[in-house]
């Protein structure tokens, strides 16, 4: 019986150590990371959305050009987008005057409590005071880099969604007014007489009490070899997010558009987010420190910023970093 029952407490103990050694293997294998697919950016659909805005002309507030393109992105965003919102408001430019404008929203899974924010500015800028051309200098431009370079690639991106949505929400919004600053030879500098659409969203979010983890704003990134250093603003209110978005160009190859080193600042529509609505926003924007434009892109604010200056390339890789980091946030 002794032996019997030795022989029954060994095999238990055995049974037992077995079975604890499982729970531990069990315990200690890592989680699977569920693969992300990524839809292929359409470099060729951006370009074909920045050339449809051009067409309008400039779009400048107050103009019938500003009120047709309008109407023809609330009408995209509401075939792609799951919710989608026009904010109209009133705000004075710098020499005092209310005028009207429109900010654009088109939300991707409103229900989704983890958020993306996604921006950029849809007007244009009503005078080309950095134009060679002094005469020149009160002609309202067509932006198709100023502007409509970001709206063709978060168009083209809101396709995207439309055909598969990320695991996060998305807000896309599109702000106004955003260019109609001071022209430089009036020498009346002052931040808030920028981005006056932003400053509007910022204090009266799309949805009571909004946030997002983080917001990208799209600024001139359509030039044929556009560089984008880490611009300066981002890099103090919203470093992490310039390290997700530029160690994802990295990994893709694009170390040499998204450049590793320290650019200068721009005041931008991302300035108000951060600090109005506390969301850390970062800016991609084109920070050339060889242009003789203010360390802008060559035909900054220029008669010559039109169709000549869009490169799909350029188009192609902003929308695919932007894509890699949308559909891998979870």
């Amino acid at each position: 019986m002794k032996n019997l029952l030795l022989i029954i407490l060994t095999l238990s103990f055995f049974i037992l150590s077995s079975c604890e050694q499982q729970g531990k293997t069990k315990k200690a294998k890592p989680k699977a990371k569920k693969a992300v697919v990524v839809p292929a950016f359409n470099a060729d659909s951006a370009y074909a959305f920045v050339q449809r805005q051009v067409d309008f002309g400039p779009r400048v507030p107050g103009t019938p050009a500003h009120q047709a393109c309008a109407n023809w992105l609330a009408e995209k965003l509401q075939v792609y987008g799951d919710t989608v919102i026009i904010q109209a408001f009133r705000a004075r430019t710098y020499d005092m005057v209310a005028r009207n404008g429109k900010n654009l929203v088109a939300s991707f899974s409103p229900e989704k409590k983890k958020r993306v924010l996604l921006l950029s500015h849809w007007d244009s800028r009503p005078f080309a005071d950095h134009d060679p051309d002094p005469a020149k200098h009160r002609t309202p431009i067509d932006a198709a880099n100023d502007g409509a370079s970001g709206v063709g690639i978060l168009l083209e991106m809101a396709r995207q969604f439309h055909l598969r949505q990320p695991d996060v929400g998305v807000d896309i919004v599109l702000f106004d007014l955003e260019d109609w600053g001071p022209p430089t030879d009036l020498n009346m500098y002052k931040e808030e007489y920028w981005g006056l659409g932003a400053q509007y969203w910022s204090k009266n979010p799309h949805v009571y009490g909004y946030t997002a983890t983080f917001g990208i704003l799209l600024d001139m990134v359509g030039a044929k070899d556009a560089v984008f250093p880490k611009e300066y603003y981002s890099r103090q209110y919203a470093r992490y997010v310039v390290d997700l978005v530029w160690y994802t160009a990295l990994k893709l190859g694009y170390g040499s558009t998204f450049l590793n080193q320290d650019g200068g600042g721009a005041t931008d529509d991302h300035v108000f987010v951060n600090r109005i609505a506390n969301i850390p926003t970062i800016d991609i924007i084109h920070l050339d420190t060889e242009s003789a434009n203010h360390s802008f892109f060559e035909h900054w604010h220029t008669t010559s910023d039109n169709m000549d200056q869009i490169d799909k390339k350029t188009l192609g890789i902003v929308g695919e970093v932007l894509m890699s980091v949308v559909y891998n946030e979870d």
